[in-house]
């Protein structure tokens, strides 16, 4: 598997509560996250994970479906990550094996002459919905516990044979998941920030859950589908060029960006090849500072800034506004 990590030097300087509180003041919002590659998760593993503001217990059973559930046994409270083991169909306790599947049910009290009547009518452990394509475990993520509003997408590149194994990388960020997004409309930092030669162009619409973008004439598409995927499409000549962003909030104020760059193959030695392979190269090494060596200009950013809930924009500022008032619908009070 082709990786690319081009990591902040070190940890993102931790936030305290009162300063984290004023530069996120934003929730983490609802929808579909990455939780796992696919193939990082093997039937029978299990581990801690850290996310949407607490710690979980993913894992995958041996027959092969993938969970994300609460820590604690809701017999006696033991941690089901520290000791458990996964047990068929189930994730069993520690404590006394109690055992619970991917959606939260109690299957098994070995123990137990009759189980609690409630474990036959509803799950007793808190579980995330769960589904996997595109090589990822996703998990639906609502502070309520409403179900999935709407289904991750197939994303062709990531599934088609006749596109390179997606060149991946991840960079841990001090900032909240909607200020990634934001990027992608503020058109005028790619001048300032990224040294582009002129402050692009571009049309920007919300359509419910999908965020549509499109930068500089169709050089730039760019296709989101809630906070926890956005796919990126460059494109010049014949050839286009994928980035797939999937960041994963952590807390309120952290987050984990997360991304895959692929292309269509080409001959070796062909002149689409060799655009392609350019055009990956940009996107992959896109806000690298040479003077801060591998630290990413985004970040020196994001890991600093605070977040204006009234901003004083100009007429250059793109659809900032837009782009807030789209996000806005994955709050809950």
């Amino acid at each position: 598997m082709s990786t690319v990590m081009k990591e902040v030097p070190g940890e993102p300087t931790p936030l305290s509560t009162s300063d984290g509180l004023e530069r996120s003041p934003l929730p983490v919002p609802y929808g579909w996250f990455w939780v796992s590659y696919s193939e990082d998760l093997k039937p029978g593993e299990h581990r801690n994970i850290e996310c949407f503001g607490q710690e979980w217990v993913l894992f995958r059973a041996e027959t092969g479906e993938a969970g994300v559930v609460d820590p604690y046994c809701p017999h006696l409270g033991a941690h089901l990550g520290h000791g458990g083991k996964v047990v068929g169909t189930s994730l069993r306790c520690p404590f006394h094996h109690w055992a619970y599947n991917t959606k939260g049910f109690c299957t098994s009290i070995p123990y137990a002459k009759v189980m609690p009547p409630i474990t036959k009518r509803q799950p007793i452990l808190k579980a995330l919905p769960i589904t996997e394509n595109n090589g990822i475990v996703w998990a639906w993520y609502h502070p309520k516990g409403v179900a999935p509003l709407w289904e991750v997408p197939l994303v062709p590149e990531l599934n088609d044979a006749n596109y390179i194994t997606p060149q991946r990388g991840e960079w841990p960020v001090n900032t909240f998941i909607q200020e990634l997004g934001e990027n992608g409309v503020d058109f005028a930092h790619l001048k300032f920030l990224h040294h582009s030669p002129v402050i692009p162009t571009g049309e920007c619409r919300a359509e419910g859950y999908k965020w549509h973008v499109n930068m500089a004439n169709g050089y730039i598409i760019i296709e989101q589908f809630g906070p926890g995927l956005q796919i990126v499409r460059f494109t010049k000549g014949t050839v286009v060029t994928t980035m797939v962003s999937y960041p994963q909030p952590i807390h309120k104020c952290r987050t984990v960006m997360r991304m895959g760059f692929t292309h269509r193959k080409y001959a070796a030695g062909t002149p689409e090849a060799t655009l392609a392979a350019n055009m990956l190269q940009e996107q992959v090494g896109q806000g690298v500072d040479a003077e801060a060596g591998f630290e990413s200009v985004d970040m020196i950013v994001w890991n600093n800034k605070r977040y204006r809930e009234q901003p004083l924009l100009c007429d250059g500022d793109g659809e900032i506004l837009k782009w807030r008032r789209y996000f806005s619908q994955f709050y809950v009070s």
